[in-house]
């Protein structure tokens, strides 16, 4: 494992976008938009916690680079049974912002869970997911438009260090006198 060295790279304006939703009973719905729970304030909490998760990412998540963010916006919908939840991450630096832009919403989501857990204890986090991305070498993506990102493997060919895969080897056949899984231990399948 490594960080990847960002150095060489120029600063440029960078946007991460991300969106997911806590699933969520109606009568639970409802107590959201009458106002403040016991707890206090679902949506005003959910909101800081996605703007605190999203400057802490690197404590987080390993890899991520300490990054100076310039804005995050947290904008939280509320629907029949979902709150939806899109984060909006904007910086100038040399690395993007998505993984920001994920935390934020996964924090806004457990925060709201949290907040909520006494009136429901089946609501369900889903769809974590990033809607765009721009900056950077590798330019605009966006979710739902085709891309060089998007194709199988999961990313262009001129970022993939890896070599392509080989194909495995053919099974030898068994030794003569001997049944193929002789000698393992446990049960045969």
């Amino acid at each position: 494992m490594k960080m990847i060295d960002v150095g060489g790279k120029p600063r440029t304006e960078r946007v991460g976008v991300a969106r997911g939703r806590l699933s969520l009973a109606p009568g639970t719905a409802a107590r959201v938009r009458a106002g403040p729970v016991e707890k206090g304030d679902v949506l005003a909490a959910a909101r800081l916690a996605g703007v605190m998760a999203a400057k802490r990412t690197p404590d987080l998540v390993p890899l991520c680079h300490p990054i100076a963010l310039s804005g995050v916006e947290v904008e939280i919908e509320v629907l029949r049974s979902a709150l939806v939840v899109t984060a909006t991450v904007r910086t100038v630096d040399r690395t993007g912002v998505e993984m920001e832009a994920l935390t934020a919403v996964a924090a806004a989501c457990l925060t709201a869970y949290d907040m909520l857990k006494r009136y429901e204890r089946g609501m369900r986090i889903e769809e974590l997911e990033l809607i765009e991305k721009r900056g950077g070498r590798s330019g605009a993506w966006v979710r739902g438009r085709p891309s060089r990102a998007d194709r199988p493997g999961g990313t262009p060919a001129r970022w993939s260090r890896r070599p392509a895969a080989r194909p495995r080897p053919r099974a030898r056949p068994a030794p003569a006198g001997r049944r193929r899984g002789a000698g393992r231990a446990g049960p045969r399948r």
